[in-house]
């Protein structure tokens, strides 16, 4: 049985099975993600990260909506200071620190929309496998703030050019097949069943791969990315003062 903790908004759970673990998390709120629940699900990075049971991690949220509809606005408006408002942001930045520092590949399933914090989840990803009827959006710049903290791992994943038309149009949706096609998703998929056996199957297979080999290539692919730990702090800092600026604050309460 999965160990589950329920949070006041929301749950994590991780379950191992057959060399995979399997981590889901879930929100009423479109699979937002309030302070609480970024931790939890950095935990449970760490955990499988040193888990001898896992060799592949699989990550997923719950429902057949969204993916996750990024930032928990209740907990954005209730920001009242620049230090409350880093350490939000710092929830982004140690989830997205865990998934680089985890020697395991973190395959994602995506079901639905994603939506600013949770597009960079997607991407901080090692192998992304979405619905054709996902998208991807991020919203930032609409609300008076930017896709600071997200906006290294998206960089590195589609390149700049591609995150530079996400954060300038912070009100356009993106398909799955402009995602596919700029490398956010490895593989889309028609239908949640088909979607559901292809990661099954290529869990099952990285479960069986040599991990020391997995583990190898995970380090080439994230390299370059050393410096991450102040970068993505310093963007923490930046992103949590101008939430409180008078345009941000006005959109919010929008």
């Amino acid at each position: 049985m999965p160990d589950k903790s329920i949070l006041s908004a929301g749950s994590v759970s991780y379950d191992v099975s057959g060399g995979v673990g399997t981590i889901s998390f879930g929100h009423p709120k479109g699979n937002s993600l309030p302070g609480a629940l970024l931790a939890q699900l950095a935990e449970a990075v760490t955990r499988a990260a040193g888990d001898d049971q896992v060799r592949v991690v699989v990550l997923r949220s719950t429902g057949t909506g969204a993916f996750c509809a990024g930032a928990s606005f209740d907990e954005l408006k209730s920001i009242d200071n620049p230090e409350s408002g880093r350490r939000f942001f710092m929830g982004f930045a140690t989830l997205i620190l865990a998934m680089r520092r985890c020697p395991k590949f973190i395959i994602t399933r995506v079901q639905g929309k994603a939506v600013g914090g949770g597009v960079g989840v997607i991407a901080a990803s090692d192998y992304v496998l979405a619905s054709t009827a996902a998208a991807v959006r991020l919203s930032e710049l609409a609300v008076g703030i930017g896709p600071f903290v997200v906006g290294p791992v998206i960089e590195k994943t589609i390149g700049l050019a591609a995150f530079s038309a996400l954060a300038i149009d912070a009100t356009g949706w993106r398909n799955a097949d402009w995602a596919l096609r700029h490398g956010l998703f490895a593989e889309t998929h028609d239908g949640p069943e088909a979607l559901e056996d292809a990661v099954t199957g290529i869990s099952q297979q990285l479960a069986t791969s040599n991990p020391e080999a997995m583990a190898a290539m995970k380090t080439v692919f994230w390299e370059g990315t050393e410096h991450w730990d102040a970068l993505l702090a310093a963007r923490a800092v930046t992103s949590g003062t101008l939430v409180l600026s008078p345009f941000a604050q006005q959109a919010l309460r929008r």
